[in-house]
């Protein structure tokens, strides 16, 4: 559902303060079961506005606070998750764990970031060594090894879609394209500090602007660490980032697939991408051995590594010294700090203040060290017979969603075999994952926010080389517990259902079946659905690269997707920006398809019984506000602009109105031609 992989933790730690994916709005009463009747607008008619219908009161009397990009249940459970964290970790912090145990760590790494006067009194002394490091390159062969040195597991293309990363170029450490039993690097263009190419390419006043203030912001991150000549290092920076995103691959190029299996051999690189020095670039990132790479966006590569050799040493030196103090703001000096989030927080999504300091630790200790709180947190949050109850909507729309392959007409019978035997191949894991990661190898020291966050950086990186050629786990996790989210794995064939979505409003043991399906259950059905849509559609059951449809049915296939495509098209939250069907694809096919699965899946839990009514609505009324309260949000102007360039999701009000691709929606709400959100039968889109 959204983006949570290992990026560096000061994006994430400050990203807080703009979640980009639309938020949905909370429940009014914690002692309500089913849905919110307060939050709806009885005024509106369900046709011609479905998402103010069910969530126009809300929206109306709801204020964002100062340090919010936006609002909704997501960001709702993930404050509570944090504080829940909190306390785990300040239980932790008493219990005087033995140094070196893994309590011990969390419990060191949380209060070295909470000593702001610690970190004050320190300054710039923890960053400056490897700012000397990067002064005392004197050749473009050093700065290979400098730029290899920078490369980190940072990336995720398929379980999280997260193609950013500040570095050059990024690693992906996951199962292969082409031998899926083993993992594999997959590599990544990079690069860019603001989140995507159109921050710097698109030509409209509003982009222009933010050009503007992001050249004074570099300057002044320089100058607050000793820089001098600050402006004129801040316009080369500007230009070299400009120069690389020009030749960016876009988000919506990203998602091809076929487009981006490009197996290189390690000596490949200097003949297919010359400039940069690439054994050295290897020496320096430890992949020496690494003998095979898969290359996600080969042009790019070229025209990055070109840009190596042909911009200016100093320019890329400046790069480099700019691109560390950024990654590490969150755990340097106030100022630093401040200004970081000024830029990235006020100007980018703004919003006027930051979050509480102990909900960016937690965040922190998510990213880090998160497993290891994981494991206290479903130990005390999540009880079996919540495990339990979930696992039994999994296995409802399944089972519903093995139906509807089964009915549909223009599918021939091998590929609805090879789609059957996906289904009956997934992984679903509920609640926690079944091993857990080892930190023994991660060093955490009282006292060092900024070397905890340098070595954490390091682990990682390490522990995802190991990995290179292994047998692949096909149960492993890429979510923590806590985490209020949940993600489907194609190369593994598997859903992450995290114990911290498992809850109210997504998840009420005590509410209406229509409710539960209707909110949780589309979430289900959506990650089902992800291992068919435009992206799953192109793995087989065993997570390889492989075409397993007739060509009939993928033509089939492609046109029902384009069709969809052009119907997100249409949606433009401003005038200046549209949604873009092609980026948003994959999300949507799962939208359409997860609300027909979980519909079915919630009327084969009747059996045969009638849903019970709650205020005068009936079941399917409820399954379908309940699915459009998930996604009720409110969002600043400049965060909402954010989501729709840079995120694979479309903003919520467009999620909720693809119920008009839903037969049942219009006969719920008799919903009747000249309604706005009407569509003819014909032109409902209809995939799975």
């Amino acid at each position: 559902m959204n983006p949570a992989t290992k990026s560096p933790i000061v994006v994430a730690i400050l990203a807080l303060v703009a979640i980009a994916e639309a938020q949905p709005a909370p429940k009014p009463d914690a002692n309500q079961h089913g849905i919110a009747v307060a939050n709806m607008d009885g005024s509106i008619k369900p046709g011609d506005d479905f998402y103010h219908y069910a969530n126009g009161e809300w929206i109306r009397r709801t204020v964002l606070p100062a340090d919010r990009g936006s609002l909704g249940v997501f960001s709702a459970l993930s404050d509570s998750s944090n504080r829940r964290a909190v306390d785990l970790i300040e239980e932790v912090s008493k219990s005087r764990a033995p140094a070196g145990s893994e309590s011990r760590k969390i419990a060191d790494l949380y209060n070295a970031f909470m000593d702001e006067a610690g970190i004050e009194s320190k300054g710039l002394a923890p960053l400056r060594p490897h700012l000397d490091a990067i002064a005392a390159v004197h050749d473009k062969r050093e700065l290979a090894r400098a730029l290899g040195e920078s490369l980190r597991a940072d990336v995720d293309a398929l379980n999280n879609t997260n193609f950013h990363t500040a570095n050059i170029f990024g690693l992906w450490v996951a199962p292969g394209f082409n031998d899926s039993e083993h993992y594999a690097a997959y590599l990544m263009q990079g690069g860019l500090q603001l989140q995507d190419r159109e921050y710097y390419i698109a030509d409209n006043d509003h982009m222009r602007d933010l050009r503007a203030r992001y050249q004074v912001h570099i300057s002044a991150m320089l100058r607050l660490a000793g820089f001098n000549d600050t402006d004129a290092r801040a316009a080369r920076i500007l230009e070299l980032e400009h120069a690389i995103a020009e030749k960016h691959t876009s988000l919506a190029g990203n998602e091809d697939i076929h487009a981006a299996n490009n197996p290189w051999k390690q000596a490949d690189f200097t003949a297919k991408a010359p400039g940069l020095d690439w054994p050295e670039f290897f020496r320096g990132a430890g992949l020496t051995q690494q003998d095979s790479f898969i290359v996600w966006q080969p042009a790019a590569f070229a025209a990055e590594s070109a840009l190596v050799n042909s911009a200016s040493l100093d320019a890329w030196k400046d790069w480099l010294a700019f691109h560390l103090i950024e990654a590490y703001a969150a755990m340097l000096p106030k100022a630093l700090a401040d200004e970081n989030f000024a830029f990235f927080g006020k100007v980018l999504s703004g919003t006027p203040d930051q979050r509480p300091r102990w909900q960016r630790g937690a965040v922190l200790l998510n990213a880090e060290l998160g497993d290891g709180l994981g494991k206290l947190y479903a130990q005390r949050y999540f009880p079996p017979q919540a495990k339990a109850q979930v696992q039994t909507m999994v296995a409802n729309i399944i089972e519903a969603f093995r139906k509807r392959i089964d009915a549909l007409a223009w599918m021939d019978p091998a590929t609805k075999a090879e789609a059957q035997t996906k289904l009956t191949t997934l992984y679903v894991g509920v609640g926690y994952p079944e091993t857990w990661e080892d930190y023994s190898a991660y060093e955490v020291k009282a006292g060092d926010a900024f070397g905890n966050l340098w070595r954490g950086s390091l682990f990682e990186y390490r522990r995802q080389v190991a990995r290179l050629g292994l047998q692949v786990d096909r149960h492993e996790w890429c979510m923590t517990p806590q985490t209020v989210n949940a993600v489907n794995l194609p190369l593994q064939n598997a859903l992450n259902f995290p114990a911290a979505i498992l809850q109210p409003p997504f998840f009420d043991p005590k509410a209406p079946a229509a409710d539960n399906y209707g909110a949780i259950g589309t979430v289900i059905g959506h990650e089902i659905s992800h291992t068919f849509d435009s992206e799953g559609a192109a793995f087989d059951s065993k997570g390889r690269v492989r075409n397993w449809w007739t060509p009939a049915d993928l033509a089939h296939f492609q046109t029902a997707s384009a069709q969809l495509a052009a119907q997100y098209d249409t949606y433009k939250p401003f005038p200046d920006i549209s949604v873009n069907g092609k980026q948003t694809l994959g999300e949507n096919i799962a939208d359409v398809a997860g609300i027909a699965a979980a519909y079915d899946g919630y009327h084969a839990s009747l059996a045969g019984q009638t849903a019970p009514a709650l205020d005068g609505y009936t079941g399917d009324q409820q399954f379908f506000i309940a699915l459009a309260q998930n996604w009720g949000s409110k969002s600043r102007e400049n965060s909402l602009r954010q989501q729709v360039l840079t995120d694979p999701h479309a903003p919520s009000e467009y999620r909720v109105a693809t119920v008009r691709n839903i037969d049942a929606w219009y006969a719920a709400f008799d919903v009747k031609p000249g309604q706005k959100l009407y569509l003819p039968p014909a032109d409902r889109v209809r995939i799975w």
